[in-house]
């Protein structure tokens, strides 16, 4: 959140958390003046499941990036996923007594505050509600309702979910690391921040984000967020596939990953092999990089194969709902070899990576500007447009008290009239009693 101009992002992954302090520069964009990322231990499938560790974890991660910018961190803003987020879609309205009046701000703060207090299952909560076109008045398709004159306001909005004890437990954990928890944003939601621009979101595009223990996808259409969704696999899946086919250790598997994997086995010759060192005097293991490929391979195709559904359960088949822009992959599973063309043949959709560059100051360090840390970067941005808002807020309070006191200050030295004439009156009285 903001401290004297800077904003602060915490990205709780299951693999990374990552602490992002930024600054806005001259032109509006984002200067990265502190990181600090940290093993994330404690958090599964981007669940909290363990409170000691994560509180750890976030310290550590909260320290490096003060230490980094030489700046306190006071409050954050926190992205939340994991396989305990559903959305849903809803329809609501609010009839205007004063409908001379044109809609302004708060008539729409009203109609959203209003499916706030929708009754969820029990034991869930509503983290969004994201408007998607408005009606006035029986009128439709209207984006942008304010000034307009209309008695019916009505509006279908996209309703994010999320378990109450898992929102509880990041913020326990933040507040346990001595931080301000300012405010939960859906993590595909900030990914898409990042890294998409708005002709894409009007063309229609899916944004796939595939992190450590979650692949979180995002639809966009007509600038406006159509679908969510969070699927409990992720990169850490793969790594745990390979341990398991290859028979070696976790940490072995996560450097062959990255270092040789591959989504396509096509691409490897059979005759390519890698040697991993054996455990305490074991004989050195050899691994085909075609079997290895295969492995990820398979993985993947899951992961994508899900996605898809999800794509096809919003509508992209029908003409209206057709994503033009594609898919825009993003998260540190994006930067697996070959995966862009294995999404492209499997969905024949066009794809491409997505990195957090395009709002970015151009001085910040090349790792920023990784598909890894497009959520941290997308949270630091939701950081600034909440700031904004409550600048706002305040400023219009600070208005409205010192309307109300001038007004208080009337009423006093009409009710002090009246006061004193009443005591001068009850004097009079007392004086002639005598």
């Amino acid at each position: 959140m903001e401290i004297n101009n800077l904003f602060v992002g915490l990205d709780i992954g299951t693999t990374k958390i990552v602490a992002l302090i930024g600054s806005l520069n001259e032109y509006n964009k984002l200067k990265i003046i502190g990181i600090g990322k940290s093993k994330s231990l404690g958090v599964h499938r981007g669940v909290v499941n363990n409170i000691t560790q994560t509180i750890q974890s976030i310290q550590c991660a909260v320290s490096e990036a003060e230490l980094n910018s030489s700046e306190k961190i006071d409050k954050v803003i926190v992205g939340i996923a994991g396989q305990h987020i559903r959305s849903l879609q809803h329809s609501d309205y609010i009839t205007r007594v004063n409908s001379d009046q044109v809609i302004d701000e708060d008539d729409l703060d009203k109609l959203i505050n209003q499916v706030y207090k929708l009754v969820m299952l029990p034991g869930e909560e509503i983290i969004h509600v994201l408007p998607q076109e408005y009606k006035v008045d029986g009128q439709g398709e209207i984006k942008e309702p304010i000034g307009m004159f209309g008695g019916r306001l009505e509006a279908n909005f996209h309703v994010v979910v999320g378990q109450v004890s898992s929102i509880k437990n990041i913020a326990r954990c933040i507040k346990s690391a001595g931080i301000d928890f300012e405010g939960i944003t859906l993590e595909p939601i900030a990914s898409a921040d990042a890294v998409l621009n708005n002709e894409e979101k009007e063309a229609g595009v899916a944004l796939i984000d595939i992190g450590g223990g979650t692949t979180d996808l995002a639809i966009f259409k007509d600038g406006i967020i159509r679908h969510t969704s969070v699927i409990p696999f992720g990169g850490n899946i793969i790594t745990e596939d390979i341990k398991e086919g290859c028979s070696i250790i976790e940490k072995q598997a996560e450097l062959l990953k990255i270092k040789f994997g591959s989504a396509w086995p096509g691409e490897n010759k059979d005759n390519e092999i890698v040697s991993i060192p054996g455990l305490r005097g074991r004989e050195p293991k050899e691994i085909t990089l075609k079997n290895l490929s295969k492995i990820i391979h398979a993985r993947v195709v899951e992961i994508i194969e899900q996605v898809y559904i999800e794509i096809k359960n919003y509508g992209h088949e029908d003409q209206k709902k057709k994503l033009i822009a594609g898919i825009v992959l993003t998260g540190g599973g994006s930067q697996l070899k070959h995966l862009k063309q294995l999404v492209e043949y499997i969905t024949g959709m066009d794809t491409r990576l997505g990195y957090p560059s395009e709002h970015l100051a151009g001085n910040n360090s090349i790792e920023i500007s990784s598909p890894m840390y497009a959520t941290a970067v997308g949270l630091v941005m939701n950081s600034t447009k909440v700031s904004k808002k409550n600048k706002i807020k305040e400023e219009e309070n600070k208005e409205n008290i010192d309307s109300k006191i001038n007004q208080d200050d009337a009423v006093k030295t009409e009710r002090l009239t009246i006061f004193e004439k009443f005591t001068d009156s009850i004097k009079n009285f007392l004086d002639n009693a005598e």
